[in-house]
């Protein structure tokens, strides 16, 4: 593609994307007055290409995931992560926090608490696969080239506690 085509498709892209009314935006160009300027007078105006910021925004990425996105934005960044998309019960809690606008408690109490599941999805995860889970060495507590001698520990702690509890419960009978 030459550069005339991606300016072209850039063009395009740009007036395909809803505009902001600056009316709408709490403060916005309060530093478009050169005199009320915080920069002044480290900031070189001379090299600017005139007012504001003259460039063309990257094509956004295309994703074959679920990407939840914030109110407050009409549209979304040019790149995202998409390794981890929302699943399970974590997924449904990621979803009722999205409606809410990010200066809301309910938008990330949800968030947080979408994490705490999700990290109890993972370790039943685990589980299910046949796998046990080593805290020491996700939590970083012990270095991975150590991981042998941490998972005989973590098993040994184990099972500690559960002949604690067995005990414990003998001895109430």
């Amino acid at each position: 593609m030459t550069q005339s085509q991606q300016a072209a498709a850039a063009a395009a892209d740009a007036e395909a994307r809803p505009r902001i009314d600056p009316a709408t935006v709490v403060g916005w160009g309060v530093d478009a007055d050169p005199d009320n300027d915080p920069t002044w007078p480290m900031r070189d105006r001379s090299k600017d290409d005139g007012p504001g910021m003259n460039w063309t925004p990257p094509e956004t990425q295309h994703t074959g995931v679920e990407i939840l996105q914030s109110v407050e934005y009409p549209r979304r960044p040019a790149v995202v992560g998409q390794s981890t998309p929302p699943s399970g019960v974590s997924g449904v809690i990621r979803r009722a926090a999205f409606p809410f606008s990010e200066s809301q408690w309910g938008h990330w109490l949800l968030l947080m608490l979408a994490d705490r599941v999700n990290a109890v999805e993972g370790v039943i995860d685990d589980l299910l696969r046949g796998r046990a889970p080593n805290p020491l060495v996700e939590m970083g507590v012990v270095k991975r080239y150590r991981s042998r001698e941490s998972a005989i520990a973590t098993a040994a702690v184990l099972g500690l506690v559960a002949v604690a509890v067995v005990t414990v419960a003998r001895r109430r009978r």
